[in-house]
């Protein structure tokens, strides 16, 4: 198969396309004929050599977690998936190396659901992690109809999915994003503030009372602004700030669920929700995709197509 692969930790210009063996497709696996493959900055952050504390990597790496694709074989016992189903999903492993940014991944049923017809393969690749980081924050801050959440960074791959979600729960939501994504945010469903200094301001202006709770995309100190608005402290969730938990709020790693894939699925074909695209380039133009996703100006996601 043909695969973007790196030979040891580097950058974007370390990327090769090249031949590999097929993947071998253990017991509770299926493999997946590659045909979109999301791309997250978590991605090249691995490849660099940043998780090396964590996650143990082994080449040539293959990177990639998020993919849709279609269904070519099944392994021992993997009775949830059949030969033909189209899926998505985010499949991650123990240990990082046979990603997807590949013609063919073997994935782990419990990566996996049904791909929702409403997105196009373009759009179903750039949902899994990221739709499952803004499902699991929202869980994990205990979102109710009715409540009012702020969500920083509110126009990225995780917030625009975040926005869509709150507003499908029937949450009011106020979203933070530069002025040339307001428009972008009111087509979701949310009430936009520009970031930056005065932030906590322009939230009051909005919801005197403060907010319900607060979700965390971006940094930069996004946890104690929204403190300073919350009515309970602890309802904060970061994906940044690792001293989120110690500041009494909650820090969050996106784990791979494939009920809560289903329930991502079900949004968007009820049309609830969907996935913007604004790059989708080649597998051979991986590295570019990197440039874009490490230049931090990308509205909604990244993809390849194979």
């Amino acid at each position: 198969m043909k695969a973007i692969a790196l030979e040891s930790y580097g950058a974007a210009d370390d990327l090769r396309l090249v031949e590999l063996p097929d993947p071998k497709v253990a017991p509770g696996e299926v493999l997946v004929r590659v045909k979109a493959a999301g791309v997250n900055p978590v991605d090249w952050k691995l490849a660099a050599g940043y998780l090396d504390p964590i996650m143990e990597v082994r080449f040539p790496l293959i990177s990639g977690w998020d993919v849709a694709g279609v269904v070519e074989g099944v392994g021992l016992d993997a009775t949830e998936f059949a030969v033909g189903d189209e899926v998505f999903g985010y499949v991650r492993k123990d240990w990082a190396q046979n990603g997807t940014y590949a013609e063919l991944v073997a994935a782990p049923v419990r990566t996996l659901a049904k791909k929702p017809a409403a997105l196009s393969w373009e759009q179903a690749a750039g949902a899994p992690l990221a739709g499952l980081t803004a499902y699991q924050t929202i869980k994990r801050v205990g979102l109710a109809k009715g409540e009012t959440v702020l969500i920083h960074a509110a126009a990225g791959g995780v917030g625009s999915l975040g926005v869509q979600i709150a507003v499908a729960l029937g949450a009011r939501v106020i979203g933070t994003a530069s002025e040339r994504n307001h428009d972008f945010l009111r087509e979701l469903g949310a009430e936009p503030v520009t970031y930056g200094d005065g932030l906590a301001d322009r939230v009051r202006n909005l919801a005197p009372d403060g907010v319900d709770a607060a979700l965390d995309f971006i940094g930069e100190g996004a946890v104690d602004v929204s403190q300073r608005l919350l009515r309970e402290r602890d309802r904060v969730a970061s994906i940044t700030d690792g001293e989120a938990a110690a500041r009494g709020g909650h820090y969050v790693w996106v784990r791979p669920d494939a009920d809560d894939l289903a329930a991502l699925a079900a949004l968007a074909d009820a049309g609830k929700l969907t996935v913007p695209v604004e790059h989708a380039l080649p597998l051979a133009e991986t590295a570019e995709a990197w440039r874009l996703s490490q230049a931090g100006r990308t509205r909604g996601k990244i993809v390849l197509t194979v």
